[in-house]
């Protein structure tokens, strides 16, 4: 379970540096912070003024990867919270799910800690969450792939109780515009998020392991009419953009690679699915 912080916040003191960004992080260097309204949080949640007194002519420019690195771990658990008390309140289901991605990172005490502190700052009434995410892709700088494992971990947020609650799913819109992402990747997102969330609780049978034809192409982007050579490039660039080495090259933390495999996995069961309808 988690700590009582999920619930009520607390503030970390005390850390250590067990990876790059994070050692950079907690280590003293904190020159390295990009200040903002991120730099704030990620402050708040680990008991550092990252925002005062920063020398911008000493931290790495917008793009750093380490830097990136720092900016999605603040966004992701912050917004996750934001997007968890939308509808009212936090159910045991969204605290599962916040769980849930915590245990998968793998994160020391002390990471963990953070993580659930900014979750707890996205609850905030007052939450900045047009500045958060403004400044998040201005310092994704371009990364269209990294944005976009972003919105699916926050879809993953607002499907965590298995429904799409309307005050959170006004706030994934909001996310989505803010971040420039379109309609038709936002739909094909929101495809693979649930045919995800339906093998995770269907009881594992193998059944459950076999995506439906109508999922398989709402995952791929493609129609019942597309021949071998489009449904096979479809696949082929969501496989590319899913690539845990490249979105940790492109700034996704490191602790963060098995959520990518995660998708990979349901991408890999949708071309399957359509490759056996056809008989290709």
């Amino acid at each position: 379970m988690l700590p009582a912080g999920i619930y009520y916040g607390s503030t970390v003191n005390t850390v250590t540096a067990t990876m790059g960004w994070w050692g950079k992080l907690v280590g003293g260097t904190f020159g390295f912070m990009m200040g903002g309204p991120l730099g704030a949080l990620l402050g708040a949640a680990i008991g550092h003024s990252f925002d005062k007194g920063l020398n911008a002519d000493s931290a790495p420019g917008i793009g750093n990867q380490e830097r990136v690195q720092t900016a999605f771990f603040t966004a992701t658990f912050s917004v996750m919270g934001h997007i968890a008390k939308a509808d009212g309140q936090v159910s045991a289901s969204e605290i599962a799910m916040a769980e849930r991605i915590i245990a998968e990172m793998k994160l020391d005490t002390d990471q963990r800690k953070t993580a659930i502190n900014l979750f707890n700052e996205g609850k905030s009434r007052d939450f900045p969450l047009d500045d958060v995410l403004t400044q998040f892709r201005k310092e994704c700088h371009r990364r269209n792939t990294l944005i976009q494992m972003f919105i699916e971990i926050q879809l993953h947020a607002m499907y965590a109780d298995g429904r799409a609650d309307a005050a959170e799913r006004a706030v994934i819109e909001k996310i989505a515009y803010t971040l420039g992402i379109p309609g038709f990747i936002m739909r094909q997102l929101e495809a693979l998020v649930q045919t995800q969330y339906q093998h995770q609780h269907q009881g594992g049978t193998q059944a459950s392991n076999r995506t439906s034809l109508e999922d398989a192409r709402r995952v791929l982007g493609v129609s019942a009419n597309d021949d071998q050579a489009t449904v096979k490039k479809a696949y082929r660039r969501l496989m590319n953009q899913h690539h845990p080495d490249k979105l940790v090259a492109k700034g996704l933390p490191e602790e963060m690679v098995k959520l990518a495999s995660e998708k990979t996995h349901e991408i890999k069961m949708a071309y399957e699915a359509i490759k056996r309808a056809k008989g290709w």
